[in-house]
């Protein structure tokens, strides 16, 4: 058994201004203002864009990431139907194989833990005491797994007892609009704890390289909620 954290890897090449100036041409043909491009008009024309709620003209710009994250947040990640998704297998990877290490990885539930409200206001103790059950039926799913592969199963029978906290790994491809609904929806308190903790780590990284477009985001869900 091997327990990971949940990541992020961006397989777009990211260049935030010129993204910004992609979305200002679009923006204005609308306007038919493409007069008023300047070198540097891209940033507060984008701003404008995005405080006036014209956001159409974002979604001119796809951006990939693969995330390494649990099985249980990938369902949720899936329910955002525009995008174009690619995710591994367990149907056909087999786990018991010297490629994946005769092992189970699952993603590590102490960060989810940290931002659920009501598991991070418990005695230290008994946070630990549900992390050791939580390890003791990962190790136990990983033994059952791994028998019923020695018995002949093939590893789409065998997933059958793997649990939420398996490690997956998914593409995910949106427009930077679907990116911002993705944000506004999955960074949110009212999130699931484990997707909130991968959306804020991707969220943060969108606002570091792309100017303006997820400013409002962060000062909402990182900033003021104090998630850094």
């Amino acid at each position: 058994m091997r327990v990971v954290s949940p990541a992020f890897e961006i397989l777009t090449p990211i260049d935030g201004i010129e993204i910004l100036k992609t979305i200002e041409t679009v923006g204005r043909t609308c306007y038919k203002s493409e007069d008023k491009i300047t070198d540097d008009s891209c940033v507060n024309f984008v701003q404008g864009i995005i405080n006036r709620g014209h956001e159409a003209v974002i979604e001119h710009y796809n951006i990939t990431v693969r995330l390494t994250n649990d099985r249980g947040v990938s369902h949720e990640e899936v329910r955002h139907r525009i995008a174009s998704y690619a995710q591994e297998s367990t149907r056909y990877c087999n786990y018991a194989k010297d490629k994946f290490g005769n092992e189970i990885t699952y993603i590590d539930i102490r960060g989810g833990m940290n931002l659920d409200p009501k598991v991070s206001k418990l005695d230290a103790a008994i946070q630990s005491q549900i992390y050791d059950e939580w390890v003791e039926a990962c190790l136990d799913a990983e033994k059952h797994y791994n028998k019923m592969i020695s018995l002949g199963a093939t590893p789409q029978i065998a997933r059958s007892v793997l649990n939420n906290s398996t490690k997956t790994e998914i593409c995910i491809t949106m427009n930077i609009r679907e990116w911002r609904h993705f944000f506004d929806l999955r960074c949110s308190p009212a999130a699931h704890p484990q997707m909130r903790e991968i959306a804020i780590m991707l969220l943060k990284a969108f606002k570091t390289m792309i100017p303006v477009v997820f400013d409002d985001l962060y000062k909402k869900y990182v900033t003021d909620a104090k998630t850094e």
